[in-house]
């Protein structure tokens, strides 16, 4: 499977096209547009959030409500695309545009080094492409990869677990009740304790013009054992998590199982331990690593943690240079969030969940859904008599 998107964040839609889904897949309209709500929820979003109703169309490749085996397209619309036309039409009008042009890169944006590397001289034509819009596209794709793996018995939900200095305590949850936690909370934390000081902490950083991140976390259960490849970096599953996770706007790091506490503890502190019993075959009395040994799925969950640095846009905007008369000044404010860190989660989660279906497809190529189904539940009983 892959995907591509297009589309600017002011533009007429985002637009999806995936290929290589198997055929005769029940596809919910209502799923797609249940998750691409949650990515627009959150304490701390900006006045986007208050125009946007983002829904999908299907456009290509479903009929009857299942995918035919044809490339699915989707569009979101973005409704604030008629206060834009004059500005991001493609054949706007060169003065017209010219009044909304930016010369004063954002630190922290794609805005300077995009700017540099394409020869713009209006940054417009870098953040509008290089903005957090385009994740709904891809909160759209991973929509799509769920309904695949719910059908192969396999499960993901994520929360929170920091917001700036604020850190929630680990509660012990099933992920059902993890789940149903996490949609309660505006925050999207699990920890009843930690709820309302985010929310506060978010508040001031508001009022001060500020921003915040923070850390999420992703949970996936039901995965089988072997997905991924030790054959080859680039095969490597947990890599391939890794790359997805940083590639989100504002993420700058990743951790599976405990993480870069390894580095702390020795060995027989890390890894996990190996056990057998007749009725599950063989699995892990721990899981500190994560769900993962040698770039390969170990049949325990998955754990995945992403490090979201705080949005660089600021209404208290830091120093910048115009690109014109290079002189100093305070950077261009677009409209933006306090804090996008429960957006993210949603995110995380769905980045996570493509990759996982992407795998399962390579391990077990098939042409419609009831194939796949049916070799995924052969090969789970076969890795429990091995």
């Amino acid at each position: 499977m892959r995907y591509l998107t297009a589309g600017e964040s002011h533009g007429p839609q985002l637009t999806i096209i995936i290929e290589g889904l198997p055929s005769q897949l029940p596809l919910s309209k209502e799923k797609l547009d249940y998750e691409l709500h949650r990515r627009q929820l959150g304490h701390g979003r900006g006045r986007r959030m208050q125009i946007e109703t983002d829904q999908a169309q299907m456009l290509s490749g479903v009929r009857f409500g299942k995918t035919t085996g044809a490339p699915v397209t989707l569009v979101i619309e973005n409704k604030d695309w008629t206060h834009w036309q004059k500005i991001m039409h493609p054949q706007a009008e060169p003065e017209e545009a010219g009044k909304r042009r930016i010369s004063r890169p954002r630190p922290g944006h794609a805005d300077l080094n995009g700017a540099i590397k394409y020869n713009h001289h209006d940054m417009r034509d870098v953040l509008e492409r290089s903005s957090a819009r385009e994740t709904a596209s891809r909160v759209a794709v991973g929509a799509v990869a769920k309904q695949i793996l719910a059908l192969c018995g396999i499960h993901i939900g994520g929360h929170v677990l920091r917001i700036g200095e604020v850190e929630a305590e680990r509660v012990e949850l099933t992920l059902d009740e993890l789940v149903q936690r996490s949609e309660q909370s505006t925050v999207r934390c699990v920890d009843p304790n930690a709820e309302q000081p985010m929310k506060d902490l978010i508040d001031r950083a508001k009022k001060e013009g500020d921003s915040l991140g923070g850390v999420v976390e992703v949970i996936v259960e039901g995965v089988p054992i072997g997905l991924g490849s030790f054959v080859h970096w680039d095969r490597k599953l947990d890599a391939r998590i890794a790359q997805a996770i940083v590639s989100i706007n504002a993420f700058k790091g990743v951790e599976f199982g405990i993480g870069f506490e390894a580095a702390k503890r020795p060995g027989s502190e890390v890894h996990d331990e190996i056990i057998w019993s007749e009725e599950e075959g063989f699995g892990r009395a721990t899981n500190r690593l994560g769900g993962f040994e040698g770039g390969m799925t170990t049949g325990q969950p998955l754990i995945v943690r992403g490090v979201m640095k705080p949005i660089p846009t600021l209404y208290k905007p830091l120093m910048s240079v115009d690109i014109d008369t290079k002189e100093p000044f305070a950077a261009s404010i677009e409209r933006s969030d306090s804090c996008a860190v429960p957006a993210a989660s949603v995110v995380a989660e769905n980045v996570v969940a493509w990759e996982v279906a992407q795998a399962l497809l390579e391990k077990f190529p098939a042409d419609t859904i009831d194939e796949l189904v049916e070799q995924v539940n052969a090969y789970r009983e076969r890795t429990k008599r091995f």
